[in-house]
């Protein structure tokens, strides 16, 4: 659990770092500072259509899908499981289809705001307009190969005599394979892509320096994330998390999918009495 408290320490010294500066150099002077324009414009006007178009793209590809990202690689396995006898925690697989959606749709929303607006001009509205679409395109494949990953399968279990079920993700079938491969590539790409999109747009509309200041902070907070838990080892392998470390189930003798994905040793007494009979089969994987 302490593994996950660090980056809430992080951003509890950056908060106390900006209240130290309000105080020691007067609240007026700091927001009057904050509330301009990065140019140092002394205005900054946006239509209503592009400002709630910047405002829901940041929200869906700046905050929610990252988020998103990090449930599903690093909540597989929480803290508080007692893995490998408890299996198969769908904590993370919920957020992360909640989270991935509800960006998506904040997308789609932003993209009708702008939709009738004039033509873009500009080398650098165009790059944005361009590398904005693409990010909603690898979005829109993101959603088409999950729904393509295949049936999931299950393990037989001595103790309530159910036998074997085959399944592409039980069983590492090619088709799950390739899913692993360009769905996790695939959304790496798809957000960090979308990160220097939202840099062009803040460039663009010449948004506001505590904008720049906020987006950068949290941007700070989830490589941090990332790296911190990425070094402790939190990022464990979507089978073992589902079905144990047991090599009786053939998804352990196929190499981890992704970088940095981790998988934990088995131990002989960690086998059950239905080999990792605990694990239910779900409509997931």
């Amino acid at each position: 659990m302490k593994a996950y408290r660090i980056p809430i320490g992080i951003v509890a010294a950056a908060a106390a770092a900006l209240i130290g500066a309000l105080l020691t150099c007067g609240a007026d002077p700091v927001v009057h500072w904050l509330m301009r324009p990065w140019s140092g414009d002394l205005h900054h006007h946006l239509a209503m259509p592009i400002a709630w178009h910047a405002r829901l793209m940041v929200a869906g590809w700046v905050v929610a899908m990252p988020i998103g990202i990090l449930v599903a690689r690093f909540f597989k396995v929480l803290p508080s499981q007692n893995w490998p006898k408890e299996l198969d925690n769908k904590t993370w697989w919920n957020w992360h289809r909640l989270l991935q959606a509800l960006g998506y749709v904040l997308a789609l929303g932003a993209i009708w705001l702008v939709w009738d607006l004039p033509r873009p001009t500009g080398l650098l509205m165009l790059l944005h307009v361009a590398a904005g679409w693409t990010v909603v395109t690898l979005g829109g494949l993101q959603i088409l190969s999950g729904l393509l990953r295949g049936s999931k399968g299950a393990p037989a279990d001595v103790a309530t005599g159910r036998a074997a079920e085959r399944g592409d993700h039980y069983d590492m079938t090619r088709r799950r394979i390739v899913f692993e491969h360009v769905h996790k590539a695939g959304g790496y790409v798809a957000v960090l892509l979308s990160w220097a999109t939202a840099v062009m747009g803040l460039i663009l509309v010449d948004a506001p320096r505590w904008m720049w200041l906020v987006i950068g902070l949290w941007w700070i907070v989830a490589a941090l994330c990332f790296a911190i838990w990425q070094r402790l080892g939190l990022c464990i392998d979507t089978y073992q998390a589902i079905w144990g470390a047991d090599p009786v189930h053939p998804g352990n003798t196929v190499r981890p999918i992704g970088f940095g994905v981790r998988r934990r040793e088995f131990r002989p007494e960690q086998a059950s009495n239905g080999r990792t009979a605990n694990a239910q089969h779900q409509p997931h994987g």
